[in-house]
C-alpha cells in the first residue's frame, strides 16, 4: 500500500513539471508529426490545396479542361451532316454546298386552284366560265446590313384567257436604309395610300379590276408598279415620294373576260369587240409622280397628297383611230384623317381631280374635273364580329357644259354619284372560319355590287374559299348595272408553304 502511494506521489510531481514545460502530451497515435521551424500547421486531410506547378495556370477540374486540338484538323460538322459510322466523310465540295444552302434566304409561297362561272348567259362572252386557273407564288427576302432584297412572283395557267398565262412578277425591289431619316425602295412593288376600304381617292397606283370582279384573292386588286420610292422621316413631318418613270395604267375591264356597256355605240362589248385603247408609253416622258406628307397627332394620323400623271382607267376617246380610248393628263390634290372615335376607327378623305386637258369642261371627249369625298367608320359589334360603313361621292365640275356638249344618243351621267358601302365580318371555329359580306349600293344610280365570301382554314397549310360577285342595277348604263350579265360564283383551294 505504501509503495502504491509512493508511485502516485512521484507521478503527480512529474505531471506538475511537465505543465511548467509545455502542453500536456496527447495519447499515442493522436500526436501530430513535428513541423519544421516557422512552418504553418498542416490542414486536415482533404482540405489542403494542391501545390501549383511553377509558372503554370491552376489546373481545371476534370471535364472542364479544353481538349488539345489536333493540328490541321477541321471542326466537327453538326449532327446529321457528318458521315455515318463506317462511311467516308463527304467531299469538301459537298460540305461547301451544305454551308451555302444554310446561307440561302428562306422561300415561302403557295399553290392554289380557282374556278368561277357566270350564273346567267352573257351573249357578249365567249364562254360561261369567268375563271379557271392554277398558280404558284414564290416569295423570298434577304437582308444584309442596310439593304433588304424582296422578290415575289406568280406562275399561272389561265384556262379562260389562255394568252394571259405566264409569269407575273409582283415584287422585285431593293430597300436601302441610308440613314434613320432616309430610305429608298427601288424596283417592282405594290403601293397603296389612302384610308378607304375598297374605295380609292388619293391612291393613284394601278388596280386590277378583272381580278376583283371574278373572285381572285383581294390582294390581287392591287397591281404592281415599276417605281422608285423615297421616304424622309422627321419629328415635324414625314414624306414619301414615288416616281414611276413609265405610266402604269389600271388592269381595266376590256371585254376579254368581263363584258361592259359601251355608251358611245350603245351596245355590250366583250370578246368579239374588246376595248381599243392606247396608253402613254414614253419612258421618263410619260411618267408619274406621287407625294404624301403625313404626321401623327396623338392617336390620329393626317396626310396631304399630290399626284401628277394620267387618268388610271380610260378618261376619254380619240377621234382617230375612231373612238379609241385614251388616258388624258391628270393632277390630284387631296387630304385624309384617320383615328379612333368611341369604340371604333373613323376616317375621312377628299381629293380634287384636275383634268388638265379639259379644265373648262367643254370637251366631250375628255372627262371633266371632279371632287371626291369619303367618310367611314368601323368597330367591333360583338366578339369576333366587326362592321364598317362608308359614304362616298363624286361630284362633276362644269356639269352644265358636259351635258350641253354630250352627243344626243349618249345617256348623261348624274351630276353627283353617291355610293354607300357596308362590311360585315364574322370569325368562328377559333377564327378558322371567316364569313364576310361587302356591299356597294348607289342611291343615285340605283345599282349595287355584293361580295359574299366564306373562307375556312383546314390546317396550317390548307385553306378553302368560296364566294360570289353579284351585280344589280335598274339600268345598263350605270357603273355596276352594266356588269349584270357577269354575276358569278367561284371556289378555290390554297396550299401554303
Amino acid at each position: 500500500m505504501a509503495a502504491r502511494l509512493l508511485v502516485v506521489a512521484l507521478l503527480s510531481v512529474a505531471l506538475g513539471m511537465a505543465a511548467h514545460a509545455g502542453e500536456p502530451p496527447l495519447p499515442a497515435g493522436l500526436a501530430p508529426a513535428p513541423a519544421p521551424e516557422k512552418e504553418e500547421p498542416a490542414l486536415p486531410a482533404g482540405l489542403a490545396p494542391v501545390a501549383p506547378a511553377s509558372a503554370a495556370e491552376p489546373e481545371l477540374p476534370a471535364g472542364l479542361g479544353p481538349a488539345a486540338p489536333t493540328p490541321s484538323e477541321e471542326p466537327a460538322l453538326p449532327v446529321g451532316l457528318d458521315a455515318a459510322p463506317g462511311e467516308a466523310p463527304p467531299p469538301e465540295d459537298d460540305r461547301e454546298k451544305l454551308r451555302l444552302r444554310d446561307r440561302l434566304p428562306p422561300l415561302h409561297g403557295f399553290w392554289e386552284a380557282r374556278g368561277g362561272v357566270r350564273t346567267q348567259r352573257d351573249p357578249a362572252a365567249r364562254v360561261a366560265a369567268t375563271m379557271a386557273e392554277t398558280r404558284v407564288q414564290l416569295k423570298s427576302e434577304y437582308a444584309w446590313k442596310q439593304l433588304v432584297a424582296e422578290a415575289t412572283a406568280d406562275a399561272y395557267l389561265d384556262g379562260v384567257v389562255f394568252d394571259e398565262s405566264g409569269i407575273d412578277v409582283r415584287q422585285a425591289r431593293l430597300t436601302w436604309t441610308a440613314t434613320r431619316h432616309l430610305d429608298f425602295r427601288i424596283g417592282r412593288q405594290i403601293l397603296t395610300w389612302g384610308t378607304g376600304d375598297l374605295l380609292f381617292i388619293n391612291d393613284m397606283f394601278p388596280k386590277d379590276w378583272n381580278s376583283f370582279f371574278i373572285g381572285r384573292d383581294v390582294e390581287y386588286l392591287k397591281a404592281p408598279s415599276n417605281a422608285i420610292k423615297a421616304g424622309l422621316y422627321f419629328d415635324l413631318l414625314n414624306f414619301e415620294v414615288v416616281y414611276t418613270p413609265l405610266f402604269e395604267p389600271d388592269r381595266m375591264i376590256t371585254g376579254d373576260r368581263i363584258s361592259f356597256w359601251n355608251p358611245m355605240f350603245k351596245r355590250y362589248d366583250g370578246r368579239r369587240r374588246e376595248l381599243d385603247y392606247a396608253a402613254p408609253n414614253g419612258w421618263f416622258k410619260d411618267h408619274e409622280i406621287a407625294l404624301r406628307a403625313y404626321r401623327s397627332f396623338g392617336k390620329y394620323e393626317a396626310a396631304l397628297y399630290s399626284y401628277t400623271g394620267f387618268w388610271k382607267s380610260p378618261g376619254g376617246q380619240r377621234l382617230t383611230p375612231f373612238m379609241q380610248a385614251r388616258f388624258p393628263r391628270l393632277n390630284v390634290y387631296g387630304a385624309s384623317l384617320r383615328g379612333p372615335i368611341g369604340k371604333g376607327m373613323a376616317n375621312v378623305e377628299l381629293g380634287y381631280f384636275d383634268s388638265r386637258q379639259n379644265r373648262a369642261g367643254d370637251n366631250m371627249l375628255i372627262n371633266n374635273s371632279e371632287f371626291r369625298f369619303l367618310a367611314g367608320y368601323e368597330r367591333e359589334l360583338m366578339k369576333d364580329f366587326t362592321g364598317g360603313v362608308q359614304y362616298y361621292v363624286e361630284v362633276m365640275m362644269h356639269y352644265d357644259k358636259y351635258k350641253r356638249n354630250l352627243p344626243f344618243w349618249v345617256t348623261p351621267k348624274d351630276p353627283a354619284r353617291h355610293v354607300l358601302t357596308a362590311r360585315l365580318t364574322k370569325l368562328m371555329l377559333n377564327q378558322n372560319l371567316i364569313l364576310s359580306m361587302f356591299t356597294y349600293f348607289s342611291p343615285s344610280d340605283l345599282d349595287a355590287y355584293l361580295r359574299p365570301n366564306v373562307q375556312y382554314k383546314i390546317n396550317d397549310h390548307w385553306t378553302v374559299e368560296g364566294g360570289a360577285n353579284v351585280f344589280l342595277g335598274a339600268s345598263k348604263t350605270t357603273f355596276f348595272g352594266q356588269f349584270q350579265r357577269n354575276t358569278n360564283i367561284y371556289a378555290g383551294a390554297r396550299y401554303s408553304f
